[in-house]
């Protein structure tokens, strides 16, 4: 009995220094001897130094400077790695699309071929009419009572500005209690449609967004007020705007701009998707440095050629571009964005 049990003590003892020691000392060893840049995350540095992020993992870059990565359900956050979840029949899908279509979709053909749709969504919102009948805003949240509630929750600005609405309508409010029982102190989503309802009356062809402006003391304040432009009105009403003009010529859009990965966090966009962001890249750089946007557009693409690759070395799948990398490289060639 006591030879078994020390047999068993060695093997487990045996066990415990070759798995748990000499296995991973090994590998520690081969990893920080062979491919260090790979064993320690695979991270990126700045010019100054300083670690920027890594080549595994997407994160977000808004400037217009810089190529965007495709979206993501995770927000970027490693800890979160997800995706959406949500079926082609979900109108919620189908919003969050057509949010990010509105502000980068440009006209196929015709005299406009290569503008942005943008200016003519707005000028189409304000004219305050959708399927012939008027108030835009009033008949989004009409159809669509979630998104309504949605902008409402999606920051306290937001439901600040639906309270003080609330008391400065007192009769509109009274009302939808009345017909809301159930509820005798609704809170500001509750009351997200009627909201809506009655700002679009008040204020045609406008919506209300978020205004960052400068005060006396050179300090910036951000309000919630009626605007007529903008990348709320682009991104919001975009479908609205395709369903009042269904034979629009619109350039098609890589789907990798508007599909979210498995993971929420791939750090790569197809080639297509990089090309289609090319010239918003290339103006605004030329524009920073008062240079030929032509001269500085190939430069750019120059650049992306060489930092392409597909899976083992060309021999599958299409071409691809890590953003991070690509980002950076134009920061070192270009300088900090003004």
């Amino acid at each position: 009995m006591i030879r078994h049990f020390s047999k068993s003590l060695c093997f487990i003892f045996f066990s415990v220094i070759i798995l748990c020691g000499l296995y991973p000392a090994v590998l520690w060893l081969i990893g920080q001897g062979l491919f260090p840049f790979q064993a320690n995350g695979s991270i990126l540095t700045g010019p100054d130094g300083k670690p920027v992020g890594s080549l595994l993992i997407a994160q977000p870059f808004t400037k217009d400077e810089y190529f965007q990565p495709r979206p993501s359900a995770a927000s970027y956050d490693a800890s979160a790695s997800a995706s959406s979840t949500l079926a082609a029949s979900n109108y919620l899908l189908r919003d969050r699309v057509a949010r990010q279509l509105g502000p980068i979709v440009t006209y196929g053909g015709g005299p406009k071929a290569g503008q942005l749709v943008a200016p003519d969504i707005e000028a189409w919102f304000r004219q305050d009419h959708f399927a012939g009948q008027p108030h835009i805003v009033a008949q989004w949240a009409d159809a669509h009572n979630a998104l309504a509630t949605a902008w409402v929750n999606s920051d306290p600005t937001h439901s600040q500005y639906v309270d003080a609405w609330a008391k400065a309508h007192p009769t509109v409010v009274a009302k939808w209690v009345k017909d809301n029982p159930d509820t005798p102190q609704p809170t500001a989503a509750d009351l997200a449609v009627v909201f809506f309802e009655t700002f679009s009356k008040e204020n045609p062809g406008k919506f209300p967004s978020r205004v960052t402006s400068e005060t006396g003391n050179r300090k910036t304040v951000t309000t919630i007020q009626p605007v007529s432009e903008g990348s709320d009105i682009q991104s919001i009403f975009f479908e609205m705007w395709r369903q009042d003009h269904p034979t629009a010529d619109l350039r098609d859009v890589p789907a990798d701009m508007v599909t979210t990965s498995g993971s929420g966090l791939d750090p790569h966009i197809s080639w297509d998707n990089a090309l289609f962001q090319l010239d918003r890249v290339a103006n605004k750089w030329a524009g920073n440095l008062k240079r030929d946007p032509a001269k500085v557009r190939q430069e750019i693409y120059s650049l992306l050629e060489a930092n392409a690759e597909a899976p083992m070395g060309g021999l599958f799948g299409e071409k691809m571009i890590n953003v991070l990398n690509v980002n950076l490289q134009l920061r070192k060639r270009y300088g900090n964005p003004s």
